[in-house]
């Protein structure tokens, strides 16, 4: 019989992360599950480590937490680093879509800008009901390849070099729609 094989360190930290935050606001796994409609069975998994989440299961956690996705997938850290080395910065690939979001300046204590680096493979979406925190500024800045984002229902096609900026306070939807992976910086600022 095989040995189950170990989560990779990203998905153990989140899932310590994940768990440290239900806890810190005093939720059971079933009060957990009621708020973010994510069922109790795959929330156990998820910090056990059993499973990764989703983006779009991280999409309904992070309303329930107040944070942002950057903020539950950040390592707590006492002081933040001045300089955050690219083979340094934090790389999470959902298992459902293989979305890849690496968070090259992270959130961090007294800064309110964290930047964002999104790859979606050709056909792939991920779509957000709420958002972790309303108000968040956003400027999605496409790199390579074409993006769809939409925000409150309204569509915007985005190709290299162009810049969509809003604040989001509802429903949003990131689709390539592209033959190719589609790569994009996203600068987000956390209201005052």
């Amino acid at each position: 019989m095989r040995e189950p094989e170990a989560a990779p360190p990203l998905d153990r930290r989140l899932a310590q992360r994940l768990e440290a935050a239900r806890r810190h606001r005093g939720l059971t796994l079933e009060e957990l599950a009621a708020r973010s409609g994510v069922s109790r069975a795959t929330l156990s998994r998820i910090e056990r480590a059993e499973t990764s989440p989703t983006a779009h299961v991280l999409g309904r956690l992070c309303p329930v937490f107040g944070l942002t996705m950057s903020q539950l997938l950040l390592d707590a850290e006492a002081e933040a680093p001045s300089l955050v080395a690219a083979d340094a910065a934090a790389t999470w690939t959902d298992p459902e879509t293989g979305f890849r979001r690496t968070s090259l300046s992270p959130p961090a204590p007294g800064y309110a800008v964290e930047i964002v680096r999104g790859e979606l493979p050709a056909g792939a979406a991920i779509a957000y009901e709420h958002p972790p925190i309303g108000g968040l500024e956003h400027h999605v800045l496409v790199l390579e390849g074409l993006l769809e984002v939409t925000i409150e229902g309204q569509a915007h096609r985005l190709c290299p070099l162009d810049c969509l900026r809003y604040r989001l306070a509802g429903a949003s939807r990131f689709h390539n729609p592209g033959r190719r992976t589609a790569a994009y910086l996203v600068v987000i600022r956390r209201p005052s």
